[in-house]
């Protein structure tokens, strides 16, 4: 229901964005967010926001550099990713979530209900 794109291989401080289109049951979504996670490493939060509202919200590591938007038209989300880091490497993956909740709740992986399989970024030093 859910798929990645625009994922790659950037040097540090350049921008990449990524792209999450959603199914046409978008209409039982509250909010989706990005997740990523490093070789090695537990899945983590990224950002989120609602689908109706529009409302956003951010790990503490990537505010002020990605900005995260949907278009209701064309059912997509999309993550802008400016000023990378090499530490921002990692598969990127769209989940969404169906329950109506405080927007913290959704920094949790199992909050999810939905996934997408994931795009790679790589951010070469």
């Amino acid at each position: 229901q859910l798929v990645e794109s625009g994922g790659g291989l950037v040097q540090g401080g350049g921008s990449l964005r990524l792209s999450c289109a959603a199914s046409e049951r978008t209409s039982s979504i509250y909010a989706t967010g990005w997740f990523r996670q490093a070789p090695g490493k537990e899945r983590e939060f990224v950002a989120a926001i609602t689908w109706y509202g529009g409302n956003t919200y951010y790990a503490d590591s990537v505010k002020g550099r990605f900005t995260i938007s949907r278009d209701n038209a064309k059912k997509m989300v999309h993550l802008q990713m400016n000023s990378l880091k090499p530490e921002d490497t990692a598969v990127y993956y769209c989940a969404a979530r169906e329950i109506v909740s405080p927007m913290a709740v959704m920094t949790k992986p199992v909050a999810m209900d939905y996934w997408g399989k994931g795009t790679l970024v790589t951010v070469s030093s």
